[in-house]
């Protein structure tokens, strides 16, 4: 059953061809055998899920199940889920079991998804290869000596290994799509705003988006659709229609104007991977789409403005933690300084604290000015790039990384190498874009990712230009060795 893509699973829920009771225990048993090697889960909800899954049998029985009914699912650990633990990869957060759920989780759930458990991810999603999660890495299925990207990973790892149908994963600066890249799925980050952040703990609050990890697009499409919609208890949601994401993934292409920014094809890129980006728009202009050569002249001040912008909002959000109300307490304080002190020193690891220290760096008095308003004022510079080029282009396609997963422990001494695997993601985040990423090639037996980014809330054309490829195209169906069966 984990063959199947997520509509083939709901296809054959409604047929009666298997229970979800019986799909969930698949699923659970594939990661029984699977995850030790992979470690993509933190927790595995068996219980839960195998009641969940019996309540989604008796209505699909009923007849009132919807197209998630049933439908195994994973969450990435960093969305409040209530009953479950809920660690964001910290020692902060090791024992804290959330009492609510995340809208992203209640919707999801009332939409009929079985939830398997929450996945692995880069300690507060502060990572690009989720290598900085207190429960150790996560290894990519296709070579488990490599990384799957982050901080999304384990979502990634999960997926790709048909762990589960789909997951949930966030994006901060590319850390639903990089990971979607590494490691041969789909995964699209909505326009900010699209998708309620209330109860999804905050690394960067103008940044951090959720949205949907699938293996196709038509999969993603259902996902989102559950997802989106505007929440009256997060006040970073916009009120906007959700449109049906499934009705338009056929739309024809003739005609599409697709924008290739030269800034995407210089120096750092893979050549290898730059040829397989070729080849997919070879590809879509066999679909009648037209490419556009663009320019974003301010791409480069994408690494430098999210590093300043991402840490400023992080020592700020993460200031809540200081091991009095919850999280990690360090043992024995001898006052409130040395609580507070060691606690935060115990609870956060090596990225995190780097990160905090940088923004409060840079929020301090004398640097403010300095730092952080340049880095704001860097930030239009970048969106006002994408305004001018949505002028004239519908779509803006490019690599999703500028290699394939490279081998873990490689960058870990090396954080500016690091940072630098977001360079093509970062900058839909800083000006609040939609952007999907889709498997189009291989290079050495390992996924090369193309990165579509779309004008504001229009999440269906992505979606739907990228099922146009999916159907031409075979680079989504494949499966890591050793996890055919």
């Amino acid at each position: 059953m984990h063959d199947k893509t997520m509509t083939e699973l709901a296809a054959g829920l409604h047929a009666g061809t298997f229970s979800s009771r019986e799909l969930t225990r698949h699923y659970l048993e594939r990661i029984a055998r699977h995850n030790p090697s992979l470690n993509a889960f933190i927790t595995v909800a068996a219980e839960s899920a195998l009641a969940a899954a019996s309540q989604a049998d008796q209505a699909l029985a009923a007849g009132t199940a919807g197209p998630l009914t049933g439908i195994p699912i994973a969450h990435k650990d960093i969305f409040c889920t209530a009953g479950l633990r809920t660690s964001c990869g910290s020692r902060m957060l090791d024992r804290f079991i959330a009492p609510y759920d995340a809208t992203v989780v209640e919707r999801l759930a009332a939409a009929g998804a079985v939830v398997l458990g929450k996945t692995n991810m880069d300690e507060f999603a502060m990572g690009s290869s989720n290598e900085t999660s207190w429960y150790g890495p996560v290894k990519n299925p296709w070579d488990q000596t490599r990384v799957p990207g982050g901080s999304s990973g384990g979502s990634a790892a999960a997926v790709a290994a048909r762990l589960c149908a789909a997951a949930t994963g966030t994006d901060t600066g590319g850390s639903i799509r990089q990971p979607a890249a590494l490691c041969g799925i789909t995964g699209i980050k909505p326009t900010y705003g699209r998708c309620s952040r209330w109860g999804m703990i905050a690394f960067a609050s103008s940044l951090d988006q959720a949205g949907p990890m699938a293996r196709t697009a038509a999969d993603a499409a259902l996902l989102l659709q559950a997802m989106a919609g505007f929440d009256p208890r997060d006040s970073t949601s916009l009120d906007t229609p959700v449109p049906d994401y499934a009705a338009g993934l056929d739309a024809d292409l003739s005609g599409l104007r697709i924008g290739l920014p030269k800034e995407y094809f210089g120096a750092g890129l893979d050549e290898r991977i730059g040829a397989g980006i070729q080849a997919a728009l070879c590809e879509y202009e066999r679909l009648g789409a037209r490419v556009v050569e663009i320019s974003l002249p301010n791409s480069a001040l994408s690494v430098p403005v999210y590093y300043v912008v991402a840490p400023a909002e992080c020592s700020s959000n993460l200031a809540r933690f200081d091991g009095v109300r919850y999280g990690h307490r360090c043992e024995n304080p001898q006052d409130l300084e040395d609580l507070y002190k060691r606690s935060r020193a115990e609870g956060f690891g090596a990225e995190v604290q780097r990160r905090i220290m940088i923004g409060t760096y840079v929020l301090s008095a004398g640097y403010y000015d300095a730092y952080y308003l340049k880095a704001q004022k860097g930030r239009h510079l970048i969106a006002d790039d994408f305004r001018r080029a949505f002028e004239q282009v519908d779509v803006i396609m490019g690599p999703t990384s500028p290699t394939t997963a490279f081998p873990i422990g490689a960058k870990m001494d090396d954080p500016v190498a690091m940072y630098l695997n977001d360079i093509y993601t970062i900058a839909a985040n800083l000006a609040g874009l939609p952007g999907i990423s889709i498997p189009v090639a291989a290079v050495d037996g390992m996924p090369v990712g193309l990165q579509i980014i779309g004008n504001y809330f229009d999440e269906g054309r992505l979606l739907n230009v990228a099922h146009r490829l999916q159907r031409e195209t075979e680079w989504h169906l494949g499966v890591p060795q050793g996890f055919e069966i």
